[in-house]
């Protein structure tokens, strides 16, 4: 790292690499924070709503409110001393070896100095922890910083050198108490694990047991931030959350400058134990100057966190670590990506939330308002409710957020849902199962078993079959040797989700398959697809702009491919007005149907069950339609009786 910075914040130093978590398992995380960016945006738009509002005036309204004043004025000079003790209120002036920092000569409000130019100053060092005894044992250690004028002291104890108006004192604790996982996966065949085996669980360790108790942890960077801010505070006027970092001096109606001691950019899976092994600690400490904009931001992003604690105690949120990892990883996205395609993410997360609710709809809607499933692969059905299922056990047994269980369970659901559309369900009670329940008779609907589309489904899937099971067999001894779990139970899991998350495009393409068996695409739900393939471009810019395994981005991009292959078809098979429908009719017939009696039929209308269609009791193909019967189908002599060609 270099010795200075030109930014308000350091960045946090990447540290040693923790150990590999397994890719499937990352997957549910990053949707976690996806989905709750939105929700994160709106809470910081609220947060600085507030600073708009001025809180309750609590001073007499008879008498004349005087705005403070900065008591430094920009360009005063000031000295900067920086202490380290292990005690959160700082006396031990004396103990030279507690003076950290000593930086003469600041001038306030100076964007220009410092060594390079960009107004910062660094301090890079190494911390000898068998000066603070406890440190290495589970304790902590603070740092504070002070501001005076040149030739003061902070020393209370040094008399006319110290001057409490011109003093201007902040603390923090430097180090942070973590929770570790315990890792519970293993080889199955080997038993080994790459898991450091401080973080193992025994076998003596219960099963509700996932966190090791608090330890002290270690974060290099800090940055001391010297707010450039002469704005006319009035006391007791200070918009919530600034007015925890406003200090009045009230004999001279001034307040002090706001020092902001910030670790917003320190990354959590950076932070490391302390313990005896750690006898030396790294420590790079910045000051550099920031706006009152900057810092209206920060102030925001500590309230939220503080109220969001506060709000962690119900089960529907996420644990505190499942905070930080959703923390880190939308900070790593702002300190990676460009700034023009982040602003472009955060406008379609948005949308593709809004998308995802549109597509559930018009999903439901298709399938509510289905009378024939000609055309359409019932089997894919079937193996959804399997995937929606596997993908839901993976969800739970993987401690996952609330709004990822929410949203795979709602999948799960409507999937069910659509089951009788495609099965006719006949309950006998003339033949009694254990006298009690009746015998329930499962068939397909006749649409979909007097078409050719059962034949072209069985078909499709019997292709797949060749193709699917090598592959199942090879994911899953590759999984096997290669991976840890925590148990077969897991590993069926795993293999299920990776497989599917993988390899799912395969089971896609019967109705690809049907398509081209029928030469036609009038039978599928456009509106939800088109839905459904703008999320998936979504999730492909997510993909690129987060960090994500290499799974999940090939999964990302099998939706790419079957949805451009249905454009394909759709192209090369184009709506023929002569071609039947589902419900026995075409636009020609609709349309001659509305010159005879416009008022009383619909042109847009699908369904017009007043139109009077050929007898689908005749035997002549040339003379009727019915509802088996589908335009590629359609004998010669028909079509040249028709005034248009019927295109396949």
């Amino acid at each position: 790292m270099p010795d200075t910075t030109s930014a308000e914040v350091v960045p946090a130093v990447g540290a040693t690499g923790t150990p590999a978590v397994q890719q499937q398992q990352a997957q549910p995380n990053k949707w976690g924070m996806l989905k709750a960016f939105a929700f994160r945006l709106l809470t910081a738009y609220f947060v600085l709503n507030l600073f708009r509002r001025p809180s309750p005036n609590q001073m007499d309204p008879s008498k004349t409110v005087i705005p403070a004043t900065n008591l430094y004025q920009s360009g005063s000079l000031m000295d900067l001393f920086v202490y380290l003790s292990e005690d959160p209120t700082f006396h031990s002036f004396n103990n030279s070896n507690a003076l950290f920092w000593y930086e003469p000569n600041i001038t306030y409000g100076d964007w220009n100095g410092g060594p390079d130019g960009d107004g910062s100053y660094s301090k890079i060092s190494e911390i000898h922890c068998s000066q603070f005894p406890n440190l290495m044992f589970n304790g902590s250690l603070y740092i504070h910083v002070y501001f005076v004028k040149p030739g003061f002291s902070p020393d209370p104890n040094t008399g006319n050198n110290y001057s409490l108006k011109y003093t201007v004192y902040k603390s923090k604790m430097l180090t942070r108490y973590k929770r570790r996982r315990l890792s519970r996966t293993t080889n199955l065949i080997t038993g080994h694990t790459d898991s450091h085996p401080d973080l193992v669980a025994g076998s003596s360790t219960p099963s509700d047991v996932q966190y090791l108790p608090p330890t002290t942890h270690w974060h290099p960077n800090l940055t001391i931030n010297l707010v450039d801010d002469h704005s006319p505070w009035v006391k007791g006027s200070v918009p919530v959350p600034l007015d925890q970092f406003i200090e009045f001096y009230s004999p001279t109606n001034e307040y002090y400058p706001v020092v902001y001691l910030n670790d917003y950019w320190n990354l959590n899976e950076d932070y490391k134990p302390v313990n005896e092994t750690t006898p030396i600690l790294p420590i790079h400490i910045t000051l550099a100057p920031l706006s009152l904009f900057k810092w209206q931001l920060y102030a925001a992003q500590t309230a939220k966190k503080t109220w969001f604690n506060q709000l962690m105690a119900t089960s529907m949120l996420p644990s505190e670590n499942e905070n930080d990892e959703e923390q880190d990883t939308i900070k790593k996205a702002l300190i990676e990506t460009n700034p023009l395609l982040l602003a472009v993410t955060v406008v379609v997360s948005i949308v593709h939330s809004v998308f995802e609710l549109l597509a559930f709809k018009n999903d439901i809607q298709f399938w509510k308002t289905r009378e024939s499933l000609e055309g359409l692969s019932v089997r894919s059905v079937f193996f959804n409710v399997f995937q929606s299922f596997i993908v839901v056990l993976y969800v739970l047994d993987n401690d996952t957020n609330f709004v990822i269980k929410l949203s795979v369970v709602f999948g799960l659901l409507i999937e069910i849902w659509k089951i009788k559309k495609v099965l006719s369900f006949r309950f006998n009670y003339d033949s009694l199962i254990f006298n009690v329940f009746p015998r329930i008779h499962v068939d397909y609907q006749s649409s979909y078993v007097e078409s050719d589309t059962k034949k072209y489904d069985q078909m499709a899937f019997r292709y797949l079959s060749w193709i699917l099971f090598p592959l199942l067999a090879a994911y899953c001894g590759y999984s096997l040797i290669y991976e840890e779990h925590r148990g077969w139970y897991s590993w069926i899991l795993s293999v299920s989700y990776g497989f599917l998350l993988t390899f799912g495009f395969i089971m896609m393409t019967p109705q690809l398959f049907i398509n081209y068996k029928m030469k036609s695409v009038a039978h599928l739900p456009w509106r939800m697809l088109t839905y459904k393939a703008l999320n998936t471009f979504i999730d492909d810019l997510f993909a690129f702009v987060i960090r994500m395994p290499t799974l999940y981005r090939i999964g990302c991009l099998r939706d790419d491919v079957i949805f451009f292959i249905y454009l394909y078809q759709r192209w090369i098979y184009p709506m023929d007005p002569n071609r039947i429908n589902e419900f026995g009719v075409s636009k020609e017939m609709l349309d001659a149907h509305n010159k005879c009696e416009p008022k009383q039929s619909d042109p847009n209308s699908e369904t017009t069950p007043a139109l009077s269609l050929p007898s689908p009791t005749s035997s002549d193909p040339d003379q009727t339609f019915s509802d088996s019967d589908h335009p590629s189908e359609v004998t010669s002599s028909v079509r040249k009786r028709k005034s248009g060609s019927l295109k396949k």
